[in-house]
């Protein structure tokens, strides 16, 4: 089949490409000239493990091409999906969806035949129907314009396995839907032939499936990072709290992982979106609760601060290495890091701050320009007086304590991920400090 992908940025780039591993002929759009030439050069603007050959490979096999023209890629297929980002409003909660609203009025008018246009991004729920709306609106006489929403749930790290092989496959279609499901069955065959659950429902169902999906992950991870304040005050340990809670198969163990707390470009823009809508909806109150889930998640980053001033004595004239600043491992992505936050409120609070992540250090000088810029672990460790772990890249969390001892000032590690093996650093002579569990091991 032939498809097209507005948005090519990490949805967009990372769909096309797999739709094309798929064996569809895909066609990528983008205003950005730039990055259009990027990736139609097999190069792409972020780090996601497997996707440069994914792209390389598809590219070569001639499944895959970028444009910028609109016009064609309406005369290209009948099956667009829309990929465009949905980033936070500036001062406010709600999502700013001007460039889902520019992909309809500016493709809209430009077919000539039916076709399908299948929502991708995390919208507020009601924005499928408006957008048929628009549509509707926009579209030529004769030609018929479907609206259907088939969310995303890749993972940063793991986005090129999650479009292969996805755990579950939504699509949210109109009532008088007539060509939506077969396109999308067509489309996903070679999942659907592996035995891939696919859920048809209602357009706002849909919608809603990634948005509480996330919900439930941050509330999750709050919650963990709630009962390690309390842990912190009885001198408890939340690790095996976690441990002891995931073995019930009503909890379960994954993202029980104390810590730092969640960031990145999607849970906390979608909780507040998610947050915004509902209050729009008349039904704010149901949803009250995730101000406190948000309000947990940016609390432990003052506490990692607190921590690593009473590791240190002091953050006036302290060095301090940070190792990590991607929100997460296997992820170039500092949006919202936590980590990057944490190594900026360290700095204004008196500290020197030297920062070293495998694959974040781009960006991390883009948005904190004033911070130092370590090449390597052993160079950002060198005469710290405190070595911070706060993205759990596996680098770090396989660190021979032995190996930095000679470098460091003063042997002293605070984990704000609970990813260390905190005994093995004291066995080596560190004062080793984490959230959540006793001050010093």
């Amino acid at each position: 089949m032939r498809c097209t992908v507005f948005g090519t940025g990490y949805l967009g780039a990372t769909h096309a490409a797999g739709m094309a591993e798929l064996g569809h002929e895909v066609l990528g759009v983008d205003i950005d000239p730039g990055k259009v030439a990027k990736l139609a050069g097999g190069d792409i603007p972020f780090y996601e493990p497997g996707l440069r050959k994914m792209l390389s490979d598809n590219l070569a096999a001639g499944r895959l091409h970028f444009t910028t023209d609109y016009d064609a890629a309406a005369e290209f297929a009948d099956v667009h999906f829309l990929g465009v980002g949905t980033p936070q409003k500036k001062g406010e909660y709600g999502a700013d969806l001007r460039h889902v609203h520019a992909v309809i009025d500016t493709l809209v008018p430009r077919l000539r035949r039916s076709a399908v246009i299948v929502g991708k991004s995390t919208v507020p729920v009601g924005t499928a129907s408006e957008l048929a709306a628009r549509a509707r609106g926009l579209a030529a006489d004769g030609v018929d314009v479907e609206i259907a929403w088939n969310p995303e749930f890749l993972r940063e790290g793991f986005a090129v396995h999650d479009t292969l092989h996805p755990d579950r496959l939504v699509l949210g279609v109109p009532p008088d839907s007539v060509h939506a499901e077969a396109a999308i069955r067509e489309l996903y065959a070679p999942l659907l032939d592996e035995g891939v659950p696919f859920l048809l429902t209602d357009l706002q169902t849909a919608e809603l499936v990634k948005v509480s999906a996330n919900a439930f992950l941050a509330t999750k991870i709050s919650f963990i990072n709630a009962i390690s304040e309390v842990c912190e005050a009885v001198d408890a340990d939340v690790t095996l709290l976690a441990d002891a809670l995931g073995y019930d198969p009503r909890i379960g163990r994954r993202f029980l992982n104390a810590g730092l707390g969640f960031g990145g470009g999607c849970l906390p823009k979608d909780i507040r979106a998610f947050m915004a809508r509902a209050g729009e909806l008349g039904a704010n109150h149901a949803l009250t609760f995730l101000r406190e889930v948000d309000s947990i998640n940016m609390r432990r980053r003052t506490r990692m601060v607190e921590l690593a001033t009473k590791a240190c004595g002091s953050l006036l004239g302290a060095n301090i290495a940070v190792l990590g600043a991607a929100f997460k491992p296997e992820s170039d992505d500092v949006r919202d890091s936590p980590a990057l936050n944490v190594a900026g409120m360290l700095q204004l609070n008196g500290a020197t701050v030297n920062v070293y992540d495998p694959k974040a250090m781009e960006n991390s000088r883009r948005l904190f320009p004033t911070l130092n810029y370590s090449t390597s672990v052993i160079e950002a460790c060198d005469r710290a007086d405190a070595v911070l772990v706060l993205t759990e890249w596996r680098e770090f969390v396989e660190l021979d304590p032995r190996d930095l001892a000679d470098t460091v000032r003063a042997k002293v590690i605070v984990d704000g991920r609970n990813c260390l093996d905190a005994g093995k650093w004291a066995d080596a002579g560190w004062r080793a400090y984490a959230l959540g569990r006793s001050s010093t091991v």
